[in-house]
């Protein structure tokens, strides 16, 4: 169990982001078009998972524009964003965003990815959906990277993610 806060207020996930150099969890989430994925979806690419409450944030909203700017040419990586969000909203807020670079995920069939990932908040007003985190995967689906950040209305460390990606 990790404790983050938002706006100063504690509150606590239900567990911890999985270990670098660790395998991830495999998961199972709902595109736009509401096929199942999983990480063989994305074999031989390294993945970024920009985990997040809510595409309806302003917080989430410019975490997702801004790694979009930062993937864009690049074909070795994809990036994620994992919300609770359903993919009609997603989609919405990609097309009027102009996302391109970053494919939405929801989690709107299961739980089991945020609690897989240790990101699942129990308590507070967020209760239910994920904490904001960021994972980054190699190719092989190994840890290289994680940030839990530790308050929700912050947003994450891009540079670091980044440069975990190569």
């Amino acid at each position: 169990m990790a404790q983050i806060t938002l706006k100063g207020n504690p509150c606590n996930t239900n567990g911890d982001l999985p270990a670098v150099g660790a395998s991830a969890p495999d998961f199972r989430l709902v595109t736009g078009e509401l096929q199942d994925v999983s990480l063989a979806d994305y074999v031989g690419k390294k993945k970024l998972l920009n985990i997040v409450p809510s595409l309806d944030t302003p917080v989430c909203a410019t975490s997702t524009r801004k790694f979009n700017e930062s993937f864009a040419g690049r074909d070795d990586v994809v990036a994620l964003v994992i919300s609770a969000d359903l993919p009609f909203a997603s989609g919405r807020f990609c097309t009027i965003e102009g996302i391109k670079n970053v494919a939405a995920l929801s989690m709107m069939r299961s739980k089991t990815f945020a609690k897989d990932y240790g990101v699942l908040i129990e308590d507070g007003p967020l209760a239910g959906i994920t904490a904001r985190a960021v994972v980054v995967l190699d190719a092989d689906n190994r840890v290289t990277y994680t940030q839990l950040v530790p308050e929700i209305v912050q947003e994450p460390d891009y540079e670091a993610a980044l440069k975990a990606l190569g």
